[in-house]
């Protein structure tokens, strides 16, 4: 019975120690992850006052104040380049649809005027069709004439309105 019970306490002594094992292994495994931790802390600090260093020399390198002023300019230069490329646009718009228009206006008129007249066109006389032809050019010359005085009058109007907007632009 004595030695049974020695044999218990043993027992339970060595199930304490094994579970102080434990506790002691859990707790070096603790204290290795927070050494990790801090190396990985002190990697950063490291970085990051590589960057504070390298962000100071570029800072140094770079004037911010010219910095701002050259990108002021930039964007008036650039405001000013869209203004521009905006008439230029609108100009080459007005013409080209005023030439489009005008041509196929004439052609529908030849069209119109073939099927009417068609045989009766054949049958004038020679000399008759030529001083048409000349009166039609002295017409469509002079409607050439009108119209770009018209369009010299809106031109001039429209740039009227787009110096207004540069001035608006630039102050």
């Amino acid at each position: 019975m004595g030695s049974a019970k020695a044999l218990a306490k043993e027992i339970l002594m060595s199930r304490k120690a094994v579970n102080r094992l434990y506790e002691n292994k859990a707790q070096l495994n603790s204290i290795s992850m927070h050494l990790g931790e801090s190396v990985a802390i002190a990697r950063t600090v490291g970085h990051l006052s590589k960057s504070a260093e390298v962000m100071k020399l570029v800072n140094n390198l770079m004037k911010a104040p010219q910095m701002a002023a050259t990108m002021q300019e930039f964007s008036k230069e650039m405001i000013k380049a869209g203004v521009i490329e905006e008439m230029v646009n609108d100009a080459l718009d007005s013409a080209l649809d005023s030439e489009d228009i005008e041509e196929e206006t004439e052609e529908e008129v030849d069209k119109v005027l073939s099927e009417i007249a068609g045989e009766t066109a054949a049958q004038l006389p020679e000399a008759v069709r030529k001083e048409r032809a000349r009166v039609s050019a002295e017409k469509e010359s002079t409607s050439r004439e009108e119209e770009t005085i018209a369009e010299g009058v809106d031109d001039e109007e429209e740039l009227e309105e787009i110096r207004a907007r540069l001035a608006r632009v630039r102050s």
